[in-house]
């Protein structure tokens, strides 16, 4: 039989350790397999159907789940090639990083961009079906961007892993 759930506290501020056992398991299940059904959800964590689909509401709310998605895999869609971009920004200038910022988020090619520690600003990680395309795509938008100062690119020979789930095993349990 499954266990009461705990009542949130109203407006509580979300941190690690506002989440319970079941909170961390919602987590991982969902990880897992986004389309579980809320009652084989419930099934799994141990609580009833209507308590176990507030709980998810509330993650959502407390942006502890950011959204769904399918992951596809981008060699059946004729995306062949993986490159990750390092991209050494002029610092001088807070307005024109932004302005780059800005850039980089409308280009559909990368997937990901992050500020990078040590050599370069900005590491992305870029899509393209082919070598070509990738070059094309190289001298028409990448050394275009404003501000950049500097450009180093490395492609992906074979991937190893992806896709993975977040590791939830520093969670603790706390009661919420």
């Amino acid at each position: 039989m499954p266990e009461p759930e705990p009542t949130p506290a109203e407006g509580a501020e979300a941190h690690p350790a506002s989440l319970d056992r079941y909170d961390i398991a919602i987590l991982q299940q969902l990880q897992a397999d986004a389309r579980l059904s809320n009652t084989e959800l419930a099934s799994r964590i141990g609580l009833s159907a209507a308590p176990t689909w507030r709980r998810v509401r509330w993650l959502e709310q407390q942006g502890y789940i950011t959204g769904y998605r399918a992951e596809i895999d981008r060699r059946k869609i004729g995306l062949g090639v993986l490159a990750f971009v390092r991209v050494d920004a002029e610092r001088n200038n807070a307005e024109a990083t932004q302005a780059l910022e800005a850039r980089i988020r409308e280009l559909p090619e990368v997937v990901a961009c992050h500020y990078i520690s040590g050599a370069g600003t900005f590491e992305l990680h870029v899509m393209a079906t082919d070598l070509d395309a990738f070059s094309r795509w190289s001298m028409q938008t990448l050394f275009k961007l404003p501000n950049v100062k500097d450009l180093h690119t490395s492609f992906s020979l074979g991937e190893v892993k992806a896709g993975a789930a977040l590791p939830l095993g520093h969670l603790k349990p706390g009661t919420r």
